[in-house]
């Protein structure tokens, strides 16, 4: 059974606390001598990585994937994951559209304007996983936000299955979300083809979206070339869960982010010890067992689990600021009281209605969050992402010959006399 830990005991709970991404050397060196070749040899390394890892016939012609209309596309896929996903679609282009941005302007009384610009990026890549984990509710996580900010050119890429072919529900999600462009290119290739460009796919000016070690990596040595989101580590969640928590609830909670990933972190934080006991029986019994994924859920839960006694609301807001999980369940009699205290999550889930797995699909908000402790300093995805600001400034006469002095005084100060002079030159 998973032993329950106290909050203050930090030695016990510091693999749960560590953060940063730090991948295997092995992964590093893979994945910056692949995009090293991709730099170098264009489409002619991307065919060769796509055919060595997923689709042996993979052909140039073949990389690009004809994204059909949405009335086709809805025939490949089963009505009800159809209608899931353009109901997800919809409540993410609500929630998204009202992060909209506009130009911000301020007119002083001397005449002088400043002003905030908005612009979105040219042209953003979404990854999507589509080998052994087929994620089309990662499609519109990343492309509707940015089809809602502006960007002209949506681009996804997404690893072909091993006859070639784009998954079905990739290839809906794509049409459900207008994405202009469809590549068969999975993996560190892919990012780096969408960073560097090629004769076939252009470059970007930034990726987004989930994917494995060597994707994530990929992302990390390309940031400078082009922007990403993150870096997107294994799954977590801490559930905060009180004597009024159904105990099946906190459990189901831990083992649904359990079987994302071998290597996902999971913990409750209760001031009742009683319920983190029951749920220790759960984890440690049928409830657990009977999943279908159990072979990577017990893996976590013998490895990666922790159940936290704590005393007092001060030491449940410290678990939280430490781990700052990526998404946080708060399962108490009443959890809109905690909310003002928690500063740093991905998520926040509230109640006993509100599964993590809402956010996930078809809540409206998006499950491309941060991890391993990134919840201290990002966020998660959201239309803001897909825009970059430029200032502007407009003196009028009467502001230049006033700040003329005090500007000329600052750049002589940081030994810039050219800079002075341009202050002066106006003054007269």
């Amino acid at each position: 059974m998973i032993a329950i830990v106290e909050a203050s005991n930090r030695t016990a709970l510091a693999s749960l606390y560590a953060g940063g991404w730090s991948p295997p050397a092995a992964v590093e060196e893979t994945v910056r001598a692949i995009l090293r070749d991709v730099r170098d040899r264009g489409d002619e390394a991307v065919l060769a990585y796509t055919r060595r890892w997923d689709d042996p016939a993979a052909t140039l012609a073949r990389l690009r994937v004809p994204v059909p209309p949405v009335a086709v596309a809805r025939a490949l896929v089963p009505p009800e994951i159809a209608a899931g996903l353009t109901l997800a679609r919809d409540r993410i282009r609500a929630f998204h559209e009202r992060q909209r941005a506009a130009d911000l302007e301020m007119r002083d009384p001397d005449g002088t304007i400043s002003a905030l610009l908005v612009r979105p990026f040219g042209a953003i890549g979404a990854y999507a996983p589509g080998g052994t984990a087929v994620l089309p509710s990662s499609v519109l996580m990343t492309t509707v936000p940015a089809k809602v900010a502006g960007v002209p050119r949506v681009v996804v890429a997404s690893p072909p299955q091993r006859d070639g072919t784009t998954h079905p529900a990739i290839l809906f999600a794509c049409a459900l979300c207008e994405v202009d462009e469809l590549y068969a290119v999975g993996g560190a290739q892919a990012i780096g083809a969408l960073a560097y460009g090629t004769a076939t796919i252009l470059a970007v000016d930034k990726i987004v979206g989930p994917g494995n070690a060597f994707v994530t990596e990929a992302k990390r040595q390309v940031f400078g070339t082009c922007g990403i989101d993150g870096l997107a580590g294994p799954s977590e969640v801490l559930v905060v869960a009180d004597a009024f928590a159904n105990p099946e609830f906190v459990a189901g909670e831990l083992c649904a982010q359990a079987e994302h990933d071998p290597l996902a972190r999971v913990a409750a934080v209760s001031e009742d010890r009683a319920l983190l006991e029951a749920v220790a029986a759960l984890l440690d019994g049928e409830f657990a067992r009977s999943l279908p994924r159990y072979e990577i859920v017990e893996r976590v839960l013998r490895e990666r689990a922790f159940l936290i006694h704590a005393n007092g609301r001060d030491e449940i807001l410290d678990v939280i600021d430490r781990f700052a999980p990526e998404h946080l369940s708060i399962q108490t009699r009443d959890p809109w009281s905690l909310v003002p205290d928690v500063k740093r999550a991905g998520a926040l889930f509230l109640g006993d209605d509100t599964p993590v797995a809402a956010g996930d699909y078809i809540a409206g908000s998006n499950h491309v969050l941060p991890t391993s402790g990134a919840g201290r300093f990002s966020s998660g995805l959201h239309t803001a992402d897909f825009y970059r600001t430029m200032s502007l400034v407009a003196n009028s006469r009467a502001r230049m010959v006033s700040d003329a002095g005090a500007l000329a005084a600052l750049a002589e100060y940081e030994g810039l006399p050219a800079h002075a002079k341009t202050a002066r030159m106006r003054a007269k």
